[in-house]
């Protein structure tokens, strides 16, 4: 039986539709099948999540409750005042109440350039000290500041004993900074 050069040509064009069919249409077929399994599968994994969240929701909502508590901690402690100038008289008066407390007198207040540490402003204030009779008051004094409700420190300390054999009088300088809010400065740094 021989093949004549019109059957061959049938032929051909026979495989190349089917091979054409194959490749345009039952491919994209296959491959949109497999794209909408995994998509499915994607958004059953996303359900299950959500569903997960729905069930835990008192948990998450009492963790953010103690969260929030936490801040509301946190800012308590830091300096108010809307500037790093508002910041140092705060501070200001906080060092000049417990001075007044514990009897020492304190000669002068300088305000020190505010550094930023992350997302706060430290705010440092270096007092010179009138000489000190009681060694008790002036410990007594830098305790309160160590634990006052405010978050403040004492940076730096320098002290002069006239006679060291009895040491009845201390003269000195400290630098107290405290913490504030770095987002209440850059925020009127904007609005002005």
């Amino acid at each position: 039986m021989k093949f004549s050069q019109r059957r061959f040509l049938f032929a051909v064009t026979g495989i190349a539709t089917v091979i054409l069919i194959i490749f345009f249409g039952i491919t994209p077929l296959f491959e949109a099948k497999r794209e909408a399994e995994e998509e499915i599968t994607m958004k059953r994994s996303a359900l299950l999540k959500y569903e997960q969240y729905l069930r835990n929701r008192k948990t998450i909502e009492e963790e953010l409750g103690r969260t929030v508590k936490l801040y509301e901690e946190a800012q308590q402690k830091l300096l108010s005042g809307d500037t790093p100038q508002l910041g140092a008289a705060n501070l200001q008066e906080i060092v000049k109440r417990l001075s007044e407390k514990k009897g020492i007198g304190i000669r002068s207040f300088r305000m020190l350039e505010p550094k930023e540490m992350n997302i706060y402003v430290r705010i440092p204030l270096h007092i010179d000290l009138n000489p000190v009779n009681s060694m008790l008051n002036l410990g007594q004094f830098m305790y309160d500041i160590e634990h006052h409700e405010k978050e403040l420190m004492i940076s730096e300390m320098d002290f002069l004993v006239f006679n060291p054999r009895m040491p009845n009088s201390i003269q000195g300088s400290l630098v107290i900074s405290g913490l504030m809010n770095k987002t209440k400065t850059k925020e009127k740094g904007r609005q002005g």
